[in-house]
């Protein structure tokens, strides 16, 4: 089984690579669901990082129906991962009623060849996952991040059990969104090869002076929190799975 860590900066990344994760899904903005890395961040990731990284392309937060313009920012950022070597992708585009738009996405996994694509939890908005797992296969990409159209994926190891029999071994299906050491031994169970999670802790910062009046984060206190991959909980996780 492979663990493919979510990693919200460059020192999260090294962390999951120092824990010995197979791979990292770099981002920003965890807390809105993850958005586009920034051209830097990648650049750096990609230097000084050894494992596989698979990139984030979601050009802001909130639901995956996208404008022209949106669509044309997408595909300039897959050619900025290719042109620094990227190995893989992570998006996907949905219809106004909730279907994948296969003809966009399709444009997009071409686009990124020969970078691998993964078709994000856009699939946990789609009405029938089902219908939608057999569109997702129709636009060539390599697999499918899914929580089972859950807040965790814990919560919905039968729908996930389903959809690894039904994907037959054309498509990947990743289960993510609250996997940890504890629960993957029972979601294992629904015969996946491949999970992800962020092994995420929070330490404080080292400011000093705090102006509490001027809060950029909603409560206050997250301006004066740091939110990071830890070393400790992808190994546990990883050990979890050597287990299995």
């Amino acid at each position: 089984m492979k663990l493919e860590v979510c990693a919200n900066s460059v020192q999260s990344a090294l962390n999951a690579q120092q824990a010995g994760a197979y791979r990292v899904e770099l981002c920003e903005s965890l807390s809105l669901g993850g958005t586009t890395p920034s051209y830097g961040t990648l650049a750096l990731a990609r230097k000084i990082l050894n494992i596989k990284l698979n990139v984030l392309i979601r050009p802001r937060a909130g639901e995956f129906l996208y404008s022209d313009i949106e669509f044309e920012t997408i595909k300039e950022d897959i050619s900025m991962a290719k042109q620094l070597g990227a190995d893989g992708v992570v998006c996907g585009i949905l219809l106004s009623n909730g279907r994948v738009d296969v003809a966009r996405t399709k444009e997009l996994v071409e686009l990124a060849c020969p970078m691998s694509f993964t078709f994000h939890r856009a699939f946990d908005y789609t009405p029938d996952p089902l219908e939608a797992l057999e569109d997702v296969i129709a636009t060539g990409a390599d697999r499918i991040l899914t929580s089972g159209l859950k807040p965790k994926a814990i919560e919905a190891v039968s729908l996930l059990t389903q959809l690894v029999k039904q994907s037959n071994g054309r498509i990947i299906i990743m289960p993510g969104s609250g996997v940890n050491a504890s629960n993957l031994p029972e979601l294992a169970k629904c015969g996946a090869q491949e999970f992800h999670l962020s092994g995420q802790h929070t330490y404080e910062s080292k400011m000093e002076y705090r102006n509490s009046d001027v809060p950029l984060c909603s409560p206050p206190p997250h301006d004066y929190l740091i939110y990071e991959t830890s070393v400790k909980n992808i190994e546990l996780a990883i050990e979890a799975v050597k287990e299995l």
